[in-house]
């Protein structure tokens, strides 16, 4: 009963209140707030890229951050008669939603290539990562021009291309009589670093030896070999 009362009271304390108020006022002390839309906040954790790596589930994770820095460092002069050094710039894509084991098969492909002929050959890899690749190889070009005094775009060549292991997101897959399975939603991260000037004839050493020097090494290994307890 005096719950009541003091309830009584107090609205009979505010309905003067609100009359000698202006109509603006009431009307904004009264005005409903709208709903909030969650729009741009959501984010499909497993679906999607943009999605399952934006700030509200990746508040601190900025992904690699040291090779980018490459492009900063500042050499000492070169003497007159030293042979220029070559002009490189590093790039990369981080976050990329391809599974790093598929994405290896595309770096190790266009290692060792000119940027035209990588360009030319990863139009004809029908692997989803393969796009991601090439756009890459197009930022890096036109950084090395604009940012690093490169002269001729195409005098360039892939020096080094390697993937790493990005976010891996674990949801579940529902199956039959009540089961279930893990599911891993796998990101790479992709690393670029182009060269000025022509590729190397052989990019991994050691050479490949040609079928006479082989057959040669061969003849001398069956030459010299000595046969245990023999005259």
């Amino acid at each position: 009963m005096h719950k009541v009362i003091r309830q009584m009271t107090q609205l009979s304390l505010q309905t003067p209140l609100l009359a000698s108020a202006p109509a603006n006022s009431v009307a904004k002390n009264l005005a409903i707030a709208p709903a909030i839309t969650h729009s741009g906040d959501r984010c499909g954790v497993h679906t999607s890229a943009a999605g399952g790596l934006c700030a509200k589930w990746n508040k601190y994770n900025y992904g690699p951050r040291r090779w980018l820095e490459y492009n900063k460092t500042v050499h000492p002069p070169q003497a007159v008669d030293e042979e220029p050094r070559k002009a490189y710039v590093c790039h990369m894509r981080n976050n990329i939603k391809y599974s790093p084991d598929k994405m290896w098969y595309i770096a190790a492909f266009v290692r060792g290539m000119s940027v035209d002929e990588a360009l030319k050959q990863l139009n004809f890899v029908l692997k989803k990562g393969a796009t991601d690749v090439k756009e890459t190889i197009l930022e890096a070009q036109q950084m090395a021009v604009e940012r690093h005094n490169v002269e001729y775009k195409s005098n360039l060549w892939i020096a080094e291309s390697f993937v790493g292991k990005g976010r891996v997101f674990k949801g579940l897959r529902r199956h039959a009589r009540g089961r279930f399975g893990r599911v891993e939603y796998k990101h790479c991260h992709y690393f670029l670093r182009l060269e000025e000037g022509e590729p190397p004839q052989h990019y991994y050493l050691p050479e490949p030896e040609t079928p006479q020097e082989q057959y040669e090494k061969w003849l001398e290994q069956m030459r010299s070999r000595k046969v245990i307890n023999s005259l």
